[in-house]
């Protein structure tokens, strides 16, 4: 099970925006990983190593591809099993605090091809091997959380939240899938109806961007089509509001309105009540742990750290301290290795936490986070609308892992 060699290449993303593809070779097979990549993301997330010159507009990857010349050199030789020590070792080889020299974007494409090549020696699919990395003696499938109305840095429209999504509460995978389909395709013809045409136009991932000013505008349109497509009381409400994209010396342009952090809460409070909202992301700045913990004490829903909490351990250790969350956003670039997104999902779960495992904007077709959801036995999943191919690989492949379950 040894490595034989490991090398990548710059491919597209869902953007168009180039990423990495790392292929790892056994001396019985071969695996491959390609890295997603975030466009609203937290200032304390592990660096993604861009090349800044003048092909791709900046955005090249091609030093990435190259230091995994270095990553190889490394691990060549190195049991492709021992995920950990693997990990370790180009922790260790960059010595930076956020992976500033090789790129976390060039690590973390080995360490999910290491953690594909480990599954496949042992003959197991890769849900189950990262079971047994994590612990986890029962996987379960995730809730999963639909972005159907696209606002932010997601969407050229003027609503500052970034994500409304819906997340059916049905007992199967396969029927909360077509709850989200219906629900889509119902709003998408209410969109076109009121708004025209181009009210149907996608954000990046999937969810529609009409051209909404306000935040009740996108949950007043939600909640209709929810209850058309005969799921009234069946689907939860969930918004990811970045809200640091929207903060400004110490004001938070919303609504129409700039709102210091107290009437932000206060609005937040009235939309939980008026909308029976059930989970809110990122509702301050990602500085502010304090803010979060007022909006998790004057409410009873799930409040999730993204940028907050950027799946590092010392800052949901510092989150954890300060009540400023009961949920966790698992996004594997934010922090770099397979072996360091284990480690925050447990500290979190062992606090009671729940954890929603993440896609980012700039997805690939490669579904590792679905296997990574089922294996960690996280509640929840988001990977964006049920619309185009690369967030439809997730679900589609949690429908088969739910197959394999249930035999």
């Amino acid at each position: 099970m040894k490595i034989k060699k490991v090398l990548a290449r710059e491919i597209l993303d869902s953007r168009g925006n180039p990423t990495l593809e790392v292929d790892l070779h056994t001396k019985r097979f071969i695996t491959r990983a390609m890295v997603p990549s975030g466009a609203s993301t937290g200032i304390h997330e592990a660096l993604e190593l861009r090349d800044k010159q003048k092909r791709y507009l900046g955005k090249g990857v091609q030093q990435a591809v190259r230091n995994i010349a270095q990553i190889n050199k490394k691990i060549k030789g190195m049991d492709c099993r021992k995920q950990t020590k693997i990990d370790q070792a180009m922790i260790k080889l960059d010595n930076t605090e956020n992976k500033r020299k090789l790129g976390a974007n060039a690590i973390l494409g080995v360490s999910m091809a290491v953690c594909r090549a480990g599954a496949m020696s042992k003959g197991l699919a890769l849900y189950e091997y990262i079971a047994g990395l994590y612990g986890n003696k029962k996987p379960v499938l995730p809730k999963p959380f639909f972005n159907i109305i696209n606002g932010g840095k997601h969407a050229g429209n003027q609503l500052a939240i970034q994500e409304f999504m819906i997340s059916p509460k049905l007992n199967k995978f396969q029927d909360n899938l077509r709850a989200g389909s219906e629900i889509y395709h119902t709003l998408k013809k209410i969109l076109e109806k009121n708004y025209g045409k181009s009210a149907i136009n996608v954000g990046d991932e999937g969810g529609f961007a009409p051209n909404l000013k306000k935040t009740e505008d996108a949950l007043n349109l939600i909640k209709t089509a929810i209850t058309k497509a005969g799921y009234h009381n069946k689907v939860n409400l969930a918004m990811d509001c970045a809200a640091s994209e929207f903060y400004h010396q110490g004001k938070y342009k919303i609504d129409g309105k700039s709102l210091d952090k107290k009437q932000l809460l206060n609005h937040y409070l009235s939309l939980i009540k008026k909308h029976r909202i059930y989970s809110i992301e990122d509702p301050f700045d990602q500085e502010d742990f304090i803010g979060f913990g007022w909006l998790r004490e004057k409410s009873n829903i799930q409040v999730v750290g993204d940028d907050l909490t950027v799946t590092n351990i010392h800052r949901i250790a510092r989150a954890i301290k300060l009540g400023s969350c009961n949920c966790l956003l698992l996004k594997v670039n934010q922090i770099g290795t397979i072996t360091e997104a284990l480690a925050a999902a447990h500290l979190a779960m062992s606090k009671k936490w729940k954890v929603m495992v993440s896609h980012r904007s700039g997805e690939t077709e490669d579904p590792f986070i679905a296997d990574l959801a089922v294996g960690i036995g996280a509640s929840q999943i988001k990977s964006g609308a049920p619309c185009r191919s690369e967030r439809l690989s997730k679900y589609n492949q949690l429908l088969r892992i739910e197959e394999e379950i249930k035999k």
